[in-house]
């Protein structure tokens, strides 16, 4: 099992800002498919960001121009900057690391972000 070790988050109000931090390890990095998402109670596990081995980078269109993730490869890790955060963005957000070539993928044990109104 990859231990995937994230870092970050919190409670803050709204209209502030927040980063997340996930390390994977070195091995299979380079090949390495690496994403953030999050569950609110009561809903499923949604995906908010996520990068390429290549560096292309998709968001969910309810963070698009609020968040940004990046990747550090020297340190083989991610990271996600979220600003003017919103009540709504409140959730455990998990750290995903996807190895398409080996068909396997893995999950950090998850940061709670809190957004007060």
């Amino acid at each position: 099992q990859v231990q995937l070790v994230e870092s970050g988050g919190g409670l803050v109000e709204a209209g502030g800002s927040l980063s997340l931090s996930c390390q994977a390890p070195r091995s299979m990095w380079s090949i390495s498919t690496m994403g953030w998402y999050r569950q609110a109670p009561g809903n499923q596990r949604e995906l908010v960001a996520q990068i390429t081995h290549g560096g292309s980078i998709s968001y969910t269109d309810s963070v698009k121009g609020r968040f940004t993730m990046s990747r550090d490869d020297d340190k083989n890790t991610v990271s996600l900057q979220m600003n003017s955060l919103k009540p709504e963005d409140t959730a455990v957000y998990y750290c995903n690391q996807q190895i398409p070539l080996l068909h396997r993928q893995s999950w950090g044990q998850g940061t709670q972000v809190t957004v007060s109104s």
